[in-house]
Formats: C-alpha cells, sequence, structure tokens
C-alpha cells in the first residue's frame, strides 16, 4: 500500500459516506493516489459517480463542494431536474370524445360504441391535423382508463414499417390476451388496440401480412388504421375495417380553438394575427398551433405581427408573387432568371412559390380558360418532378417560362 493514501482508507470495511468526509477534510485525493490504489476498497458504485461527475466538471485544488443531499442514497447529487416546456399539440391535445371539435358524425358513432364492447377494426383517413390520431387516442382513455398504456400499441411513421415489423412486434402484441376486470373490480373490454399511424405509408408486402394477423387475433386485438390517402391503402384491409373520413376543420373551429390557446398562454399578437395563421395553415390544426407557439417563442413580451407570422412560415409575399407575375409579363428572359435567382437567395422554397402561384393564376382575370388549363398542366409537371428530386432552381424557370409564354405569345 502507498504511503501516499490516507489513513482513513487503509481499512477495507470503510464506508462511503466515510470516505466522502474524509475527500472533504482533504480534497487533494485526485493529487495523492491513483484509481489503482483504491481497487480493493469497497466503497458504493454511486460514490464513484459522484467523484467521475466532480472530475469531469472540473476539479480545482483547494476547492471544496458544496454538498446537496440526494434522497436516493444520501450523497450529494450534482445535477437538478428543470422541468422541460411540453408542445402546445401535446398539451392541448384532446383528451376525451368530447373535447374532439368539428367531427361529429365521427364522435357520435364511436361514443356508441363505448356502450357496446364490441368495438370493430377501424380506418380512419383525411387531411394531416384534423384530430384522428386524438380521436383513438381519447376513445382508448376512455375505454380502458388506468390500462391505457398497457392495452395499447402506436406505431407511427418514425418506427419500421417493413413485414418484419408486423410479423414480429404487432403480432406478438396481438397474440397477448387480455382481462375483462380491471384491477379495481370494475369490468374492461377484453381487447387491446394496435393504432398504426400513417398506414398509407407501409409496404404493400407490410400491409398483406398485417391482413392475416388481423383475421387470427380478431378475439382479442383491434386495429385502428390512420392514414391520409385511402386509395393506398389494399382493398383486402379497408374492407376489414370500418372507415370514419375526418373533414378539413372550418374556419371558425380554428379561430375558437387558437384564441382559447392564446389565452391560456398568455400570448400578445396584433388582431390579424389568428387570420393569417388560419390562411397559412389550410384547415390543419396541428400546423396552425405549432406556428403560434414559435411565434409567441420568437417574439414573446414584443407581440407577434402578421409579417412575423409570414417570416416564420416561410410564407412568400403576396407582393413578391404579384412582382414576379409582372416580370414574366414583361417577356425578358434576363429578367425573370434575375428575379427567380433572387427567391432562392432569399431562402424561399420552389414548392410554396409553386403552390402561391397556382393561387394567382386560377384567380387571375386576365386568363382565359384555355390559358390556364396550361399553366396548371406545367404547375403539376413541376410538382411531380420536384417529389422526385428535380433541381428547384430549373423547374421554377421551366414554369416561369411557361407563364410567360401563355401571357405574351398564346397559342390560338
Amino acid at each position: 500500500m502507498s504511503s501516499n493514501v490516507p489513513k482513513v482508507l487503509q481499512k477495507k470495511s470503510t464506508t462511503s459516506t466515510n470516505l466522502l468526509q474524509s475527500m472533504y477534510e482533504s480534497w487533494d485525493l485526485f493529487h495523492c493516489i491513483s484509481f489503482k490504489e483504491l481497487k480493493g476498497y469497497q466503497v458504493r458504485g454511486s460514490f464513484w459517480r459522484y467523484i467521475m461527475e466532480a472530475f469531469l466538471k472540473g476539479y480545482k485544488p483547494g476547492l471544496k463542494p458544496k454538498p446537496s443531499v440526494s434522497k436516493g442514497d444520501g450523497l450529494p447529487s450534482t445535477s437538478k431536474k428543470t422541468k422541460r416546456p411540453t408542445p402546445w399539440v401535446e398539451k392541448y391535445r384532446p383528451k376525451c370524445m368530447n373535447e374532439v371539435v368539428y367531427q361529429d358524425e365521427v364522435v357520435a358513432v364511436l361514443k356508441r360504441s363505448l356502450a357496446n364492447p364490441d368495438l370493430p377494426n377501424l380506418l380512419f383517413y383525411g387531411p394531416p391535423g384534423t384530430g384522428k390520431t386524438s380521436t383513438i387516442l381519447a376513445l382508448s382513455r376512455e375505454i380502458f382508463g388506468d390500462l391505457f398504456k398497457s392495452r395499447i400499441l402506436e406505431l407511427n411513421a418514425s418506427d419500421e414499417r417493413g413485414i418484419q415489423v408486423i410479423r414480429d412486434k404487432v403480432k406478438n402484441f396481438a397474440q397477448q390476451t387480455a382481462s375483462s376486470v380491471r384491477p379495481d373490480g370494475r369490468p374492461c373490454p377484453p381487447f387491446k388496440i394496435v393504432i398504426l399511424d400513417e398506414a398509407d405509408s407501409m409496404t404493400g408486402a407490410a400491409q398483406s401480412a398485417l391482413r392475416r394477423t388481423m383475421e387470427k387475433a380478431s378475439k382479442s386485438t383491434r386495429f385502428c388504421l390512420i392514414c391520409n390517402y385511402i386509395s393506398r391503402i389494399i382493398d383486402p384491409l379497408t374492407s376489414r375495417c370500418s372507415k370514419f373520413r375526418f373533414k378539413p376543420l372550418s374556419r371558425d373551429t380554428l379561430s375558437q380553438r387558437l384564441n382559447y390557446i392564446a389565452v391560456e398562454e398568455n400570448v400578445k399578437m396584433d388582431d390579424n394575427v389568428i387570420d393569417a395563421v388560419i390562411d397559412i395553415s389550410e384547415g390543419d390544426l396541428r400546423k396552425a398551433i405549432t406556428l403560434l407557439q414559435s411565434a409567441h417563442r420568437l417574439k414573446g413580451e414584443e407581440g407577434i405581427s402578421v409579417e412575423d407570422i409570414a417570416d416564420i412560415s416561410g410564407v412568400v409575399p403576396k407582393k413578391r408573387i404579384k412582382d414576379l407575375m409582372a416580370v414574366c409579363e414583361s417577356d425578358s428572359y434576363e429578367k425573370l432568371e434575375k428575379f427567380v435567382c433572387n427567391l432562392g437567395y432569399d431562402g424561399y422554397t420552389t414548392g410554396q412559390v409553386i403552390n402561391q402561384l397556382h393561387d394567382e393564376i386560377v384567380f387571375n382575370d386576365s386568363l382565359n380558360d384555355k390559358q390556364k388549363s396550361a399553366v396548371c398542366e406545367k404547375i403539376a409537371v413541376c410538382d411531380k418532378r420536384l417529389l422526385d428530386g428535380g433541381d428547384e432552381y430549373l423547374q421554377l424557370m421551366d414554369l416561369c417560362c411557361t407563364i410567360m409564354q401563355q401571357i405574351c405569345h398564346p397559342v390560338e
């Protein structure tokens, strides 16, 4: 044993508490001994964790730490738990069926299933942000109560959605039996629910494998498929489910919900901010809430303006779109190329420009139906190329050249 080891460490029965007190008395522990010399001593792992944390945070000789006693093992705790802010989308997600808005027909039918334990397989489809996932989660909470987490298997687009996941994870969960009585003695439906969010992104082989799993586990498991496009779900699956279409939320519903959140979160904003958020979100409540929270986090006490909403969302100002149309009417390729390059330098995406150009073309009274149809056909082609990975600059130039040709040199 080295002579540099403090006397308190020269007994193998030394506890971690005594060792810690000795360290406070002689904080130069790291300078006088090595870890090899302490190899035979019995100390708890939590003490060594504290030693390493103090070492990594920066040790200064002669400086004694101020220990804060932790409830777990009586040793100093070096970390403080901070409450993380919750996204407003999750904070204000409906917790029961009565809180689901604007989907009256769907809610009315699903409420009847609460009285009848025989719930069919479900297929929810519709635009994003209309309450599909929130509805099935609220329904599951009302059905299972405290057993909600153990009776639900939720898979979304971020998970692996191949055939192997269907064969292993989903199949194993579906084969488990479920009790018809809760721990408190109240009755509970004897089945589980598998929620497959973004089911239209599943491969064809995975959907085919799911078809057989749904048949075998029909006694103990119910499936809820959620998708945006029902045409991407194979017919054998759609025929086994009760289909419910979720319609886009109305402006009044969006305005009411956003105003409620703004009051609850003390959001300072101008009068027309809610209308601007609704126009940009296009019926997607999740997108609207996220946009409002982002603007509030950015501005805070200063207050949110309509210009702030446009900057955060990446929407091209209407003046820039009208200027682009004016450049197309000038019949100058050089001016058009310079203007399109400047749009790219300003950070506007081609997809957003094309979407706004579509609305500008459709409601333009100076173009006849034949010119509008030619431009809209080119918009569809350019949008498809962008989805396939085409160059944004080339696609926007192609579209703008078509607009220029239809305005300045129309084909009779």
